[in-house]
């Protein structure tokens, strides 16, 4: 198949640090390359791929300043991928939302992997809308809030890791590990107090958004003075591995409805249980007292610490690799792709679908 990837510009793909999203577009336009398909990947112009290329940006956005307007660059794109259509024979777009309009008046199938939480007012007007765009979830909890509306999904599809993901490491550097971004929905603090109520060290790593930097200062900051607490920043992606496998668990104390979560596979990749809260796509990717242990509170998860050195980590390993590997992820992709190439594109913008536009939170203008 000739495949277009359409990615996020604001990391390159693979990221070298922090970036979900792209990290996942990498693993799955590899595997595609691989396969013997013909794929393109649209992305910044400091990825690095054995696809084809093509950029509009030279370096990723977020390692950009100046760049004040970061959707102006996502369009702008779109509209080089979408001008394209006749070289693929479907497009595949990781950028949310900003792909539907041209998804309507594409000649080839288009598919829309949507990556964040669904879970705002915004995403029920726009759904109400663009209801014909055929959709691929990343877990079945992500689509839970937009349930009420006749979506057009394809398939929940989760996250694969590349074979070389998978290497068992023994978890014997004697820490817990939190790995993820300092945010408050994140609940860093929650990972520091079970260290500290555990007595075990805790090496903690992320980035700090501006919009979390208050939160960081203010409240997780003071914090990291204690003796088992040692924060990194934000460490490169070569480090990842052997960081997260040492370790004895995965501390995930997250309470948001997070869509997916690829740091617990990539801990379960290295063997390492994740020890985590029953929000989001928890209870689809932990097998409890399997792959790890999903718990309610800080005093269930200080338990769960004692307890998880019990856990078999080559059984650990040997679940991932049989439910998020990138070869399983693309056979599902590749599903996908041919249902929608036989069906082509199938968008319609009569009256019915466009009802709703003149409706804004029930009123009429």
């Amino acid at each position: 198949m000739r495949i277009a990837q359409v990615a996020p510009l604001f990391e390159p793909v693979p990221p070298e640090l922090y970036g979900g999203s792209e990290r996942v577009v990498s693993h799955l336009t590899e595997e595609l390359v691989r396969r013997g398909h013909s794929v393109t990947l649209f992305a910044s112009g400091d990825s690095r791929t054995r696809a084809r290329l093509y950029s509009v940006v030279p370096r990723s956005l977020r390692l950009e300043p100046a760049i004040l307007d970061p959707p102006a660059f996502h369009f702008v794109e779109l509209a080089h991928a979408f001008a394209r259509a006749d070289e693929f024979d479907v497009i595949h777009c990781h950028n949310d939302y900003l792909a539907f309009p041209f998804a309507h008046s594409c000649p080839v199938p288009c598919v829309h992997t949507l990556h964040g939480r669904m879970d705002f007012p915004h995403w029920s007007e726009l759904m109400a809308v663009f209801s014909d765009m055929h959709l691929v979830s990343i877990s079945n909890d992500q689509r839970r809030p937009l349930s009420n509306l006749d979506l057009n999904w394809a398939d929940t599809i989760y996250h694969g890791l590349p074979e070389s993901y998978f290497r068992l490491y023994p978890g014997e550097g004697g820490y817990l590990v939190y790995f993820s971004r300092i945010a408050r929905e994140k609940h860093p603090e929650v990972a520091i107090e079970v260290a500290r109520r555990s007595g075990i060290p805790l090496k903690m790593a992320g980035k700090v958004d501006k919009t979390d930097l208050s939160f960081f200062t203010q409240e997780i900051e003071p914090l990291l003075n204690h003796p088992l607490i040692e924060y990194l920043g934000e460490i490169h992606d070569a480090q990842r591995p052997e960081l997260i496998g040492n370790a004895m668990a995965l501390l995930f104390p997250i309470d948001w409805p997070e869509p997916f979560g690829l740091v617990m596979i990539e801990a379960m990749a290295c063997g390492t249980p994740v020890i985590a809260r029953p929000y989001g796509s928890v209870p689809e990717v932990v097998d409890d007292g399997v792959t790890g242990f999903i718990v309610s509170d800080i005093n269930e998860m200080v338990d769960a610490v004692e307890k998880v050195g019990g856990l078999d980590r080559k059984h650990c390993l040997r679940r991932a690799r049989d439910r998020f590997s990138a070869p399983v992820m693309a056979d599902r992709y590749e599903q996908v792709y041919q249902s929608l190439i036989e069906k082509g594109t199938g968008y319609r913008l009569g009256a019915g679908r466009l009802s709703h536009a003149g409706m804004i939170s029930g009123r009429l203008v």
